[in-house]
């Protein structure tokens, strides 16, 4: 069976934008054409692939043909540019964790070459989720956490993130000092990220042995993430090398000194005969050789 490309972009586009009239406008045609095109992928395939809502979302039929989708027009932009010599249109969907994003990785994209790629898509998603996006096909890479690999992936070993438990010192004066640590963890408020973040939580448990359930705030964002923190508004897991300076300088203090969790970090991407992909990879691995602990 046959598929037309044009719909496959079409259809990629509907669940990269949400909707079909932003579909539309992306790729500079009418809804009703969209609509079109939609119809007919779906009758070719004899499934149900988008469900309609805001935004849309693919089904189960319709994640497998997201993949195909992507890799389809990843070749197909690519061939054209072998033989025009010049790369037009191609976005390359990425998912990154928000650290990553605010430490290490972005230099690697001004190391891939301008010819190879025209515009990044960077997806924001924590380290622990991000492969879902790669089993969903919404991304052809991702800098993950888990070390096993996506069907049809193929993945390399970046390095260790590590976090400690920052606080202000009068926060640790007013919540932690006078009792023992695994007693004033259960009282002190602390800071997540997002409900997927469960860092602080890990190391809770690497403190206490024991599940705890104390206040907590969520800030889905890295600056005003540490910003509440150096304002006293709870604790939270920062990188090492974001505090490095103000904990020789005393501003911050860590909550359970000498102890810290390591996240591993790992490179999935397609196994795709790709020259961007393999740029793009190898520029990841020398950002990470830079910015990551690779011991």
């Amino acid at each position: 069976m046959q598929l037309d490309s044009s719909q496959l972009d079409t259809f990629a586009a509907v669940i990269d934008e949400g909707s079909f009239d932003l579909a539309a406008r992306r790729l500079r045609i009418t809804p009703s054409a969209v609509s079109q095109r939609i119809k007919a992928l779906e009758s070719r395939v004899g499934q149900v692939l988008i469900q309609r809502g805001k935004p849309a979302r693919t089904t189960a039929a319709g994640d497998a043909l997201l993949r195909l989708a992507r890799q389809v027009s990843l070749l197909e932009v690519e061939a054209i540019a072998a033989v025009k010599g010049a790369v037009e249109g191609l976005r390359l969907p990425i998912a990154v964790n928000a650290d990553s994003l605010n430490g290490w990785f972005l230099p690697a994209l001004l190391a891939v070459p301008q010819d190879l790629v025209t515009a990044f898509d960077l997806r924001q998603e924590d380290q622990d989720h991000s492969a879902e996006l790669l089993r969903a096909g919404s991304v052809l890479a991702a800098v993950t956490a888990d070390p096993r690999p996506v069907q049809g992936c193929r993945v390399m070993p970046l390095g260790r993130m590590r976090y400690l438990s920052i606080a202000t010192p009068s926060y640790a004066e007013r919540w932690l000092t006078g009792r023992p640590l695994a007693e004033a963890l259960g009282d002190a408020p602390l800071l997540v990220f997002n409900t997927k973040d469960m860092l602080q939580h890990r190391l809770m448990r690497k403190v206490t042995r024991r599940r705890l359930d104390p206040p907590v705030h969520s800030i889905p964002a890295p600056g005003p993430f540490v910003r509440a923190i150096r304002l006293g508004l709870g604790w939270g897991m920062i990188e090492e090398e974001v505090v490095e300076a103000d904990l020789d300088a005393d501003t911050l203090v860590e909550v359970a000194k000498g102890k810290y969790v390591d996240v591993p970090l790992y490179w999935q991407y397609w196994k795709l005969d790709s020259p961007v992909l393999d740029a793009l990879t190898e520029a990841v691995l020398q950002a990470a050789a830079d910015g990551l602990r690779t011991a």
